[in-house]
């Protein structure tokens, strides 16, 4: 090679190589690099408010219990079994980093909806009390309920939503092949259990 190619060529190596480095970057780009930790990243904030509207449900557990108590004394079963179950359902809380362990996930699922079976046992008690049902504090708590029950489902839907198109990605090509090569550590999230009628909000109903 003469001197003048030879200089020539080692004027064009710094061109190529940015020029196939730019190429790399927007073939990965293309292929989708960063979706991985985007929608690890989605499903970790929808878990977030999954977690919020379950805390504001738990929240206005005490009032209503005081609400009910103040009106159905006799009813002492039924309120017990709704405090148990709220306290077990606040101790029983799993951060972001425990949602690709089944068991952690199923444990949580379960004191849930331990709850939301005692309070629904709760809320069937009140048709025997028509001063209750008039109370203007219950009635306030009701409608805060019932938005609640409304929040909540739309929140696990959305979760478990955000956990099928990450987990997707985990299963299918090229972005499998991705998650090996950038994020090894990267492991499917669990979704939430189907439950008879996790579909739709619980209704509840007060004998309106």
């Amino acid at each position: 090679m003469s001197s003048v190619a030879h200089r020539h060529f080692q004027r064009l190596r710094p061109i190529s190589l940015a020029v196939i480095l730019t190429l790399v970057a927007v073939v990965l780009s293309a292929c989708g690099i960063n979706a991985i930790p985007t929608n690890e990243e989605r499903a970790k904030a929808a878990w977030a408010e999954v977690q919020n509207q379950y805390q504001r449900r738990s929240d206005l557990i005490p009032n209503l219990v005081e609400t009910v108590k103040g009106y159905a004394k006799q009813e002492k079963d039924v309120l017990t079994a709704v405090v148990e179950a709220r306290a077990k359902a606040t101790q029983t809380r799993i951060d972001a980093s425990q949602l690709t362990d089944p068991a952690a996930v199923k444990q949580f699922q379960a004191a849930q909806d331990q709850l939301s079976s005692t309070l629904s046992r709760l809320l069937a008690t009140v048709e025997a009390y028509p001063d209750l049902k008039s109370n203007q504090n219950f009635l306030a708590l009701q409608s805060q309920l019932e938005g609640t029950e409304n929040r909540i489902a739309v929140a696990r839907r959305d979760y478990i939503e955000a956990v099928r198109v990450y987990n997707t990605g985990l299963r299918t090509i090229p972005s499998r092949w991705i998650a090996a090569i950038f994020y090894p550590d990267a492991q499917p999230m669990q979704p939430f259990t189907a439950t008879p009628g996790s579909d739709t909000p619980p209704k509840v109903d007060f004998g309106k």
